[in-house]
């Protein structure tokens, strides 16, 4: 019974075998093919995202600026198919504002440089670059601003030449892999309309994967379509088997317990008519012995035993004699070995599957055979091997031509690139004196007690700068024709190749008829449709449209047509459905077994009253208590006095332990086997009936239905395996489809190499190549205030030169004295000169106060008047700087031989 619950519990667990879904596909489900075709692609080029896009998006809005005229198509029709009849007015015209730009790169050529030459001719007439004239409260704020301006305008050079650099190392970097890819591609290219044979014969090969796994899945199938078949009966049948062994067992225990309570039954009415004459007897004896007048005490127990009677009667209890003449004989059969039988032969069911499914799955093999022959009628009948010749001899003579143009673009960048660096350093060059010249100047300032005084190291840093402003004079026409060099390439690549290159409308001027020369004719020499262009063929390409559908075919070839399942599974799809098996009968519970139940259900076991006995086993064998009589009598023995008496109770006592102790204890033990069995059988008797009627009518429904479900399963299954195999077929012709358009047959890789055409001219060399030239030309531009910074602050970095002071004494002097002064402030070169001219004795203060002294050598002394002799002294003999020219001196006094005086001293005598 427990066992037939836990098959019921798990029968009922599990879903009806005609609802089974088919198992979800798992990793092997999904084919795998290997790509073999992956060394002739076209590697898709991206534009990469750089830090240098933001300079990207200026220079294409500054060209977008210069620029601004759209696809000359005229001018172009007339220089493709007349190149003399080209009037040089419509080139200007279109490229006016490069004609606006020529003119200012002629400009700045022109005019820089004799800005420079003038430049070199003040310096040597000492007029530029000089020394400021007077110290002034305002000569600081303008130091520092022209400090400021001068190094804002170097690091602006600075961050402009490393952008130059920058972009001209990616320009080197990007040419020759770009020059070089333009062959390669369009090698790679006519390898691939090569390769088109032998790349669809090797797609059609690849149904060997498939047939490989429909094969592997064909050896399996037989047993897996039993074991399923099994599996999903295995709870139905084995609740029933279950069922029918709980039903043999009652069919056992109840004629087992039957049997028992007849024989008991009659057993205790028999051991009651033997015990009944004894138990009078005893009860006489007893009576009389506690009646007799000599037993003391005996009064109190002698109503006990005047009530000593038996009991319970089994004698009025039903008899079960007719139920076990019902059953006698049973069981006829063996149930244990028919069960055992009908379990084997359900465990069998994989077995024989795997028998009766052998021929199919050889005929399904040979289908499979025969479908392989039919996939090779793809490749067979795939017509583009004749007509890709003009395309493969179109990409061949581009291959040839392109090779001299890219030669001299790689000659042509290797002389810019070496240019490009040398210039960029010496611009490098110009912003290290720059820097030099400021750090040497401020550090001399801060070293300076007084303006006027010399210091080495301001004077170095002046001369830096000039170096700086020299260098920049000299180079920046140089400067100016490499930038508009590059600038009028670059800038027209980019404005009239790829800017149009990118809104498809170079595509249009060449869809357009007449625009190209018939030597041009790309339709023609690509064969395509003649419904077709250059622009359509690209967008169908592009989107992954196969070669047959792009080139002129003698007839249309529709590949979809080609790659219908069904022409390929229709018989291996058939045979399967088709296919039916008998898995032969399983025999759960045979005719004798059958009959051996319903004779159990029949036999009246549930029509007897089990009541009765139940009520007559809760009477005891004897009514009064034996051993409590017997106890009593051995409490009298010892209260008497007369021991006749006492040995007379004595014997009775014995006498009744006795009688219980070898016939009521026999009884007692009757009646308790008696009572198991009949509540085994009123627990049993009620449903036994209903329990054999459900086991029968369960075991004829399950040996019916097992057939039935059977076939439903196997056709369950089969359509499972059928969807199955489909799908491999399914994937495969669906990866046929997929490569020949995306791979072998493909026109896709036409589109990438004009798209990688684009990435690698416009994104990967214009762009920088146009963010060189901008660079550089903000160098070139900003040369010009930096010129002006530096000459300007180069005077700040040199020694003030002060106006000449006069000083004469308040009072009046004694004859023979004499005033030396001299400038407020005197350079060191004055301080010389006026020692050497002056006597020994008279002291020169540096601070420029003078002092009164004799002046020996004198040989007469005048006034102040228009008649003392003159001379004139030039202030170059005693130091650059100070203003230059002839500065006409009053010198009272006699003459005082070969000796200048200086400039910024005097001799006065007063009277």
């Amino acid at each position: 019974m427990r066992a037939a619950g836990l098959l019921l519990l798990a029968g009922a667990m599990l879903p009806a075998a005609g609802s089974q879904q088919c198992h979800p596909a798992g990793p092997g489900a999904v084919l795998r093919f290997t790509d073999r075709h992956a060394e002739i692609r076209v590697p898709a080029l991206h534009r990469v995202p750089s830090s240098l896009d933001p300079l990207y998006g200026l220079v294409r809005r500054c060209l977008d600026l210069i620029q601004q005229n759209p696809l000359p198509t005229e001018l172009l029709r007339t220089a493709l198919n007349d190149p003399g009849s080209v009037r040089t007015s419509q080139v200007v015209q279109y490229e006016l504002g490069y004609v606006v730009c020529a003119a200012v790169a002629l400009l700045f050529t022109v005019a820089v440089p004799v800005a420079g030459m003038c430049f070199c001719y003040c310096r040597s007439r000492r007029r530029c670059g000089g020394r400021l004239r007077a110290h002034r409260r305002s000569l600081g704020c303008r130091r520092r601003c022209l400090l400021a301006c001068l190094s804002f305008t170097s690091l602006i050079i600075l961050v402009s030449v490393t952008c130059a650099f920058v972009t001209s190392q990616r320009v080197k970097g990007q040419m020759e892999p770009g020059l070089g890819a333009v062959p390669s591609t369009l090698r790679t290219l006519r390898q691939h309309l090569a390769n088109v044979p032998q790349g669809v014969q090797m797609v059609v090969d690849k149904f060997e994967v498939a047939q490989k796994q429909i094969i592997s899945d064909l050896a399996g199938l037989s047993r897996s379509v039993g074991l399923s078949i099994h599996a999903q009966l295995q709870a139905m049948t084995y609740a029933a088997l279950a069922d029918l062994q709980d039903r043999a067992g009652d069919l056992q225990t109840s004629l087992h317990h039957l049997q028992i309570v007849h024989r008991t039954a009659r057993a205790l009415a028999a051991a009651r008519a033997e015990l009944e004459p004894a138990l009078r007897e005893r009860r006489r004896r007893v009576v009389a012995l506690l009646d007799d007048p000599r037993c003391t005490s005996c009064a109190s127990v002698l109503g006990r035993a005047q009530s000593l009677q038996l009991g319970a009667d089994y004698g009025k209890v039903p008899s079960v004699e007719k139920v076990l003449k019902a059953l006698a004989g049973l069981p006829r059969s063996d149930f244990a070995e028919m069960i055992r039988q009908g379990n084997g032969t359900f465990n069998s069911i994989p077995e024989l599957a795997v028998e009766r499914m052998a021929q199919v799955i050889q005929d399904l093999r040979a289908d499979l055979a025969r479908t392989a022959e039919k996939v090779q009628s793809i490749a067979d009948g795939f017509p583009l091997p004749d007509y890709t010749r003009p395309a493969s001899e179109a990409l061949a003579e581009a291959e040839q031509r392109s090779r001299p143009y890219l030669r001299e673009a790689e000659r042509f960048e290797r002389y810019r690139w070496i240019a490009g660096t040398v210039l960029c350093s010496i611009i490098l060059l110009i912003l290290a004196c720059n820097v030099t010249g400021m750090a040497l100047g401020v550090y001399g300032l801060s070293k300076r007690e007084d303006p006027s005084d010399y210091e080495c190291r301001g004077e170095a840093g002046a001369k830096f700068l000039l170096v700086g402003v020299g260098l920049a004079f000299l180079f920046s026409w140089l400067l100016i024709l490499l930038v508009f060099a590059t600038f009028l390439v670059g800038g027209n690549i980019q404005t009239l190749v790829c800017r149009n290159w990118v809104n498809q409308e170079i595509y249009k001027f060449i869809d357009t008829p007449g625009n190209l020369p018939p030597s041009m004719n790309l339709s023609r020499q690509l064969n395509l449709r003649r419904d077709s262009n250059l622009s359509s063929a690209y967008r169908e390409c592009r989107s992954g449209a196969g070669l047959w559908e792009v080139l002129q075919l003698d007839s249309s070839y529709d590949l979809d047509e080609h790659l219908r399942t069904p022409q390929y599974t229709a018989d291996f799809q058939k045979r399967l459905g088709d296919f039916t098996a008998d898995l032969g009968r399983v025999r759960l519970l045979r005719s004798e077994g059958r009959q051996d139940l319903e004779t159990l259900a029949r036999s009246g076991v549930d029509e007897v009253d089990y009541g009765r006995f139940q009520e007559e086993m809760k009477n005891p064998v004897v009514q009064t208590s034996l051993p409590g009589l017997a106890r009593n009598l051995e409490g009298l023995q010892k209260m008497q006095r007369n021991s006749t008496v006492a040995g007379r109770l004595a014997a009775e006592a014995r006498a009744l332990w006795h009688m219980q102790n070898s016939t009521v204890q026999a009884q007692e033990a009757l009646v308790a086997k008696l009572g198991e069995s009949v509540q085994f059988l009123s627990r049993l008797a009620p449903h036994l009936k209903e329990r054999v009627r459900r086991t029968l009518a369960t075991t004829a429904s399950v040996e019916a239905r097992l057939p039935v479900q059977a076939q439903q399963i196997l056709r369950q299954e089969l359509g499972c395996f059928t969807r199955k195999e489909l799908r491999y077929f399914t994937q495969y012709l669906n990866w046929v489809g997929q490569t020949l358009r995306e791979d072998v047959a493909s026109c896709q890789p036409l589109a990438t190499a004009l798209d990688n055409g684009r990435v690698i001219l416009c994104d990967r060399i214009a762009e920088p190549w146009n963010a060189f030239w901008f660079s550089l030309g903000c160098c070139t531009f900003f040369l010009i205030p930096s010129i002006i910074f530096a000459v300007r602050l180069t005077k700040h970095f040199r020694p003030i030169r002060n106006r000449l002071m006069l000083f004469l004494p308040a009072a009046p002097k004694p004859p023979g004295s004499c005033i030396i002064w001299g400038f407020a402030a005197p350079q060191p070169a004055e301080v010389r000169a006026a020692k050497d001219f002056f006597p020994k004795g008279f002291r020169i203060f540096p601070e420029g106060f003078l002092q009164e002294l004799p002046c020996p050598g004198i040989s007469s002394a005048h006034g102040n008047h228009p008649g003392a002799p003159k001379i004139r002294v030039k202030t170059e003999d005693f130091g650059a700087g100070v203003g230059g020219g002839v500065r006409e001196m009053l010198l009272p006094g006699a003459q005082t031989g070969n000796k200048k005086l200086p400039a910024g001293a005097g001799c006065v005598l007063k009277a």
